[in-house]
Order: C-alpha cells, then structure tokens, then sequence
C-alpha cells in the first residue's frame, strides 16, 4: 500500500470550521499499514463531537476508495485543558479527548463478539439476555451485524420499528426483550452493499436515537471479526465489557484471541469467554464427545488471562429451535444448554447487578 496514495485521499477531507483539508494542517499524527489494513490516528483540537465524527467518517469514507483497501480504523486525539493544572491557563496538558457518551437509562452495555463466523455468537447473545430477563434483569438485545442481522429469525419476530416518544426509533418489543436491528427494516432476500461509514453511521444511529428506557443491560450482536462496527461502538459508548465467543477448535481460538486483542487495544474491559459447541452428549447413550476438540476455551482463558464465562453444551435442539424463532432458555427450561447460560448470567449479575433484589 503506497502511503502517498494515502495522504493524496485524505487531502479531500476538510478540517475543523472548513479551513484548509487535514493533511495540509498537519492532522495526521500516524498512519500503520499492514497488508490492505490501515490505521489512522488523527490529532483535533476540536472538542466539538459532530466535528471529530465528521472528520472521522469523511476518513473512512476516503480510504476505502482505494483499490485494495480491507479495513480501515481511525483514532483520534486532542488536547484539553486540565482545569486547576499549572497548565490550565496556557492551554498547555494535553491527553486523548474522550468522545464517548453514555445512552441515558442504560446501566451496563455488553457486546458479545466472535473473531470468525460459525461460532453461534448470536445464538449466545440471544439465550444469555433471555438468561438475564429470567433472572429479573430490565434487558435490550441489539443486532449490529448490519451485513447479516439475525435477531429477527433468532426471536420470530418480524414488526417493524415505530416512531418513540422521546427519540426518533421505539424498539420491538418480544419476550420481554427491547429489539433493534436492520433486520426489521429490510428485504430478507436483498443482501446489505454498504461501505464502512454507512455501516457507522447505522450502528451510532441504533445506539443514540432508538428509546431504549430504563435497562439493565443492553446486549450487543457484533459481526464477526474486528471491523467498522467494533471500532464505531467502542468510539461511541462506553462499554462495560465484551465477551467473546468461540469454539473448541484451533482456528476459531486463534480469530477469537485476535478480537479479544482487539478490544484490549481500544482500552475497552473484556468481561470473559464462552466456549460455545463444547461438548456433545448422546441422547440415548449419555457418552460425550468432542466434536470441536475439548478445552479449547480453558486454553485461551488461562494464555490471555481472561475468565472462562462458560463452556455451552453441544445440542442440535438448540439449531432446531433457533431456526423456528425459539430460542433454547425459552423453549426447554430444564436442558442443560439452559442451565448453562443461567450459570453465565449469574456471573455477569455478580459482577455487574441489576436493580432486582
């Protein structure tokens, strides 16, 4: 990837206040390639939040016009005076500038992510806030995988969204459960063809401008893999955790490892793994086996020192269910699936409680 190419695009994207473009005044503080991903770090004296989103999605918008570009991410820091600092009057202490804004009423925001596809991660995201709201918790579920939404197959359910009271989008409602995703607003035979910035701005717009109210815990579905959406939520919102899904196998944990290195390199909390797929148990015979190979989970758990959530069971009801709209924690409360992603819930209500007594 020739950098002068680089710094040629970013020339067609204005700075603060329309003066002049960002390389000319010297906003790009760094730039890493590697392969056909770039890294942009942006330095803006603005602490005005609509500039810097501009700028940066003016950015995204430029570099992936450039042939064989995979992905681009982009940070941005800035000075801000420390109020009482030697300092202060010079406008002299600099440090990142944090742009990210709490959703009112929300009280813990979990993504659940997966490094590759086929893991089950929206499956996980689905039964673990069914698990939650059967635990008493106040939960929203939102499908941010604006390429392959999911969520409206998962929960059988196919409103779509109406306007909110105090915000633009009301979630639909269903199982208790306050739902938002692409998937109810678009034809489930045309396929999503949108660039990085778009798929931003889509992700912000469902977490700043749907109604959420009053929540415990709003459940994120991410895409797999680390691309716009994860950078755009992590910019957006502060997040009290991720967790990260994976399977036994060998190649499922080195993609889980490098989301669950993603997250770190952002400063944002990983709460834990799940290994999903874990083991089969015979419905006549009671014998286990392995499909997905064994510990896979307890292996990345203990190399990244990060806690192993949970190891769930192998169960082709689970598929079966999922496919007619009925997830598992509601269709066979007693299954040990079930049972396992109540365990789960019990250790994120450990760590991060709810207001149910």
């Amino acid at each position: 990837m020739d950098k002068s190419k680089i710094l040629k695009a970013l020339k067609t994207v204005k700075d603060v206040g329309g003066g002049g473009d960002i390389v000319s005044n010297n906003r790009i503080q760094n730039i890493e390639i590697e392969g056909g991903k770039i890294k942009l770090t942006l330095f803006l004296t603005t602490r005005e939040r609509d500039d810097k989103l501009r700028i940066e999605d003016e950015c995204f918008d430029a570099l992936n016009k450039i042939d064989g570009v995979e992905s681009v991410q982009v940070v941005t820091t800035g000075p801000q005076v420390v109020q009482g600092s030697p300092d202060a009057k010079k406008g002299g202490h600099e440090r990142p500038v944090d742009f990210q804004q709490p959703i009112p009423g929300v009280k813990n925001i979990i993504a659940v992510a997966s490094g590759k596809g086929g893991v089950g991660k929206s499956t996980i995201c689905v039964n673990l806030a069914l698990a939650l709201r059967q635990r008493g918790a106040s939960v929203g579920l939102l499908d941010a995988d604006i390429y392959g939404p999911s969520l409206h197959i998962l929960m059988n359910v196919y409103a779509r969204p109406q306007p909110g009271v105090k915000k633009e989008i009301a979630p639909v409602v269903q199982h208790g459960l306050k739902l938002m995703s692409l998937g109810f607003m678009t034809d489930a035979d045309l396929p999503v063809i949108w660039r990085g910035p778009i798929v931003a701005g889509v992700v912000k717009k469902f977490l700043q401008d749907v109604e959420w109210g009053e929540l415990d815990y709003l459940m994120i579905d991410l895409p797999p893999g680390t691309g716009d959406a994860q950078l755009t939520l992590v910019q957006t919102v502060p997040l009290t955790g991720a967790v990260i899904v994976t399977t036994p196998s060998e190649i499922a944990l080195v993609d889980a490892e490098k989301g669950l290195k993603m997250f770190k390199q952002v400063d944002a909390p990983v709460l834990g793994i799940i290994e999903n797929m874990s083991t089969f148990v015979c419905p006549h015979c009671n014998e286990k086996t392995d499909i997905f190979d064994s510990s896979g989970g307890k292996r990345i758990s203990e190399r990244t020192s990060t806690e192993l959530l949970g190891q769930i069971p192998l169960d082709p009801k689970v598929r079966a269910d999922g496919d007619q709209g009925k997830p598992i924690v509601r269709s066979d409360i007693d299954s040990p699936v079930t049972k396992a992603f109540l365990e789960v819930a019990d250790k994120i209500l450990a760590k991060y409680p709810s207001e149910v007594k």
